[in-house]
């Protein structure tokens, strides 16, 4: 087995990232599990887990990383801290020609190291097998609840970037039984969607079919899960197919206005494609009978299948108000007419705990076993920059490298 020395950097990134790849407890399974792997921390005053976390159980830290040939970190690393010829791995938010990152790709291939995007690493079958978006399912629809008990002078829960962790954030659950009888949209069925309905569900709020939540009242608040089938069809009035919709969402037409109709609270964790359909319009929104007051955009696609969503919004300043009638952003919480919306596009960061602990388990099965061990093209895969150059799968990129 080859040697391997694992740098955990500190998070350079402003606004600044609390998560960490590795818990102290992740690190030490790691290091019994590969017994020839070394391990230093880069001390930081701003990760969740203190420093001291990891020197009670035998860790190392260290300032400089240098002798590591690996490094590990959640967010981009800024170009400056770059050290030159090592194999890094973090989300570098690259892969969609992304303007703000071209000078970090650019300093990769100039400084000759091999980058290993955590959002490329995929099963055979293209499953991503690490991630964050369970837990940014569980808090968008625990912002979402809060954004409408706020709305509605209902109750105050606490922020969840002010709990400890998810069993805090539990502590503050019994105070939704003043929730009215309102209904509930879920969009989406990957881990983002389960990780919403999970909150919701032990809250306490019913899940019920989409036919019974388009046609029936209750005297309890309620939620149905919407799939893509639910609320698009063919132009063309051929019969749904689900393949078909994802190789080909240009052909599709929105038909989500018949739950407009009757949902109050929208959470929205639905991946979205550029050439799919909104789930409705600006102008449809100005409709008597558009009935959505709240909405938690959790995909939080500035300009995306939420027209609303105009811009991102911050932990500390979750929420803003949309005015349907001169499509205006104002201050949120306004009951009058306005439709008030959450779209923090950082959720996991507000329970850091939690959201690392998870991170290091799916690192530790579905990663370690390929990066440390044999590569069955895992690594390969996800790898977007090796000597200098873009590796063939991510060549396309090179336009946006070269500033064209």
């Amino acid at each position: 087995m080859t040697k391997h020395k694992i740098g955990i950097v500190r998070e350079g990134k402003v606004p600044v990232d609390k998560r960490v790849p590795l818990t102290p407890k992740k690190c030490q399974e790691t290091l019994q599990a590969y017994p020839e792997t070394e391990i230093a921390v880069q001390p930081s005053p701003i990760r969740c887990f203190k420093d001291q976390e990891y020197t009670q159980l035998g860790l190392t830290l260290q300032e400089d990383l240098s002798d590591c040939d690996i490094i590990m970190g959640v967010k981009e690393v800024p170009v400056d801290q770059l050290i030159p010829n090592k194999t890094y791995l973090f989300f570098s938010h690259t892969i969609k020609k992304q303007p703000y990152n071209r000078k970090l790709l650019q300093a990769i291939l100039e400084k000759n190291i091999t980058l290993v995007d955590y959002e490329t690493l995929t099963d055979k079958n293209g499953n991503r097998i690490v991630a964050f978006g369970h837990w940014a399912g569980i808090v968008g629809a625990y912002n979402g609840i809060l954004t409408y008990g706020k709305k509605w002078s209902l109750f105050d829960l606490k922020p969840a970037h002010q709990c400890v962790d998810m069993e805090d954030m539990e502590e503050e659950f019994f105070k939704v039984k003043t929730l009215p009888s309102i209904k509930i949209a879920v969009t989406g069925g990957g881990r983002v969607a389960k990780g919403a309905m999970e909150v919701l569900d032990m809250m306490g709020i019913k899940k019920v079919s989409v036919f019974n939540f388009l046609y029936n009242n209750f005297n309890e608040p309620v939620y149905a899960q919407l799939h893509s089938s639910d609320y698009n069809t063919r132009k063309d009035g051929k019969v749904w197919d689900s393949p078909d919709f994802y190789a080909h969402p240009e052909e599709y037409q929105s038909t989500f206005d018949k739950f407009t109709k009757v949902t109050d609270l929208l959470i929205a964790c639905a991946y979205w494609d550029p050439k799919a359909p909104k789930l409705f319009t600006e102008e449809e929104m100005k409709e008597p009978d558009f009935k959505i007051n709240t909405i938690a955009d959790v995909t939080c696609d500035i300009d995306g299948s939420i027209p609303t969503t105009k811009r991102s919004t911050t932990i500390p300043d979750p929420a803003f108000d949309y005015n349907p009638w001169t499509s205006h952003l104002e201050p949120p919480y306004n009951k009058q007419g306005n439709i008030t919306v959450m779209a923090v596009d950082n959720l996991p960061c507000e329970l850091p705990r939690n959201a690392s602990r998870d991170f290091g388990r799916q690192l530790i099965d579905n990663v370690f076993p390929y990066l440390l061990g044999e590569d069955d093209g895992t690594i390969e895969r996800a790898t977007i920059a090796k000597n200098g150059k873009l590796t063939e799968k991510y060549s396309y990129l090179q336009d946006y490298v070269d500033g064209k």
